[in-house]
């Protein structure tokens, strides 16, 4: 059986069929006319969108519209609500992961990770090329490749992010991780990944409001800063949001503007455009 995780996934593809979609959603053009943008023919294409989003292009598209996420941030916050009162939150959510966060000790957050040793690897994902970096702790690093992008770009940013800990190419063993994160029902509520982050100890707090926010639902800068009891600092909440190093598992994407518009991302707006509307669709399957 096929699955999210093989080789002949395009998302080079997917993607330039994403951003034309987008740009064209007045007139919803037709499958033959987004298949023939990508050069595949309109049942290939179909089969490929399928494949990688578990719908059809024209409902993924109903998923990203105004409206539609206005009225996800409505249902997102009872949700919240619901599952912080049943003393739950997204990592006990079937299909989605269970993450732990840690942070480094202010020691080593001083001494910029000296000594911790970090495996890492570029694979595959359903999201484009991914750079993962792996301690006897947890991940510590997750980034996408843009396309055009000279992959040895993340490399660096990790390494200056973790500047005096120690690096070793792991293809192995990272690919162990990669398929757990990625694969759709690799969690069922069972697999733990554990989180290793460096950072303020408001970024931290940031990033850990961040882990509560449920599979397929979005929120807002403003919602995370109450979250934290912190109302009047949205800014700083969207610049620890963009400061996230560990993409998808730290759901950064899951943060858009109150108005309904998805805005930026670290790693592409486009491919945030792709991860919201593939989680989506993933949480509409399982409901």
């Amino acid at each position: 059986m096929r699955t999210v995780m093989d080789q002949d996934i395009n998302y080079q593809r997917i993607e330039q069929a994403i951003q034309y979609l987008e740009k064209n959603i007045q007139h919803q053009p037709e499958l033959d006319e987004v298949a023939e943008v990508v050069h595949l023919s309109s049942f290939h294409f179909q089969r490929l969108f399928r494949e990688w989003a578990g719908i059809s292009p024209k409902r993924f598209l109903q998923f990203l519209t105004v409206d539609f996420l206005k009225t996800k941030l409505k249902e997102s916050k009872n949700l919240l609500e619901v599952a912080e009162a049943a003393g739950l939150s997204s990592q006990s959510r079937v299909y989605d992961l269970f993450t732990r966060l840690e942070a480094v000790t202010p020691q080593e957050y001083k001494q910029s990770g000296t000594g911790i040793r970090i495996e890492y690897g570029i694979h595959e994902t359903p999201f484009g090329d991914a750079l993962i970096g792996v301690t006897e702790r947890g991940v510590c690093w997750l980034s996408f490749i843009n396309t055009d992008e000279d992959p040895k770009h993340e490399l660096e940013a990790m390494k200056a992010h973790w500047h005096n800990s120690v690096f070793h190419q792991n293809q192995v063993l990272t690919e162990e991780f990669v398929s757990d994160i990625f694969a759709r029902k690799a969690s069922n509520g069972h697999t733990k990944i554990h989180l290793l982050v460096k950072g303020t100890n408001f970024q931290i707090k940031v990033w850990e409001a961040l882990l509560k926010l449920p599979l397929g639902n979005v929120s807002t800068y403003q919602d995370i800063a109450l979250k934290i009891y912190n109302p009047k600092a949205m800014q700083a909440v969207g610049s620890a949001v963009g400061s996230n190093h560990i993409a998808y598992l730290i759901p950064c994407h899951r943060v858009i503007r109150k108005d309904g518009v998805l805005g930026e991302y670290r790693w592409n707006a486009t491919r945030k455009k792709g991860i919201i509307g593939w989680e989506m669709a993933a949480a509409e399957v399982i409901k």
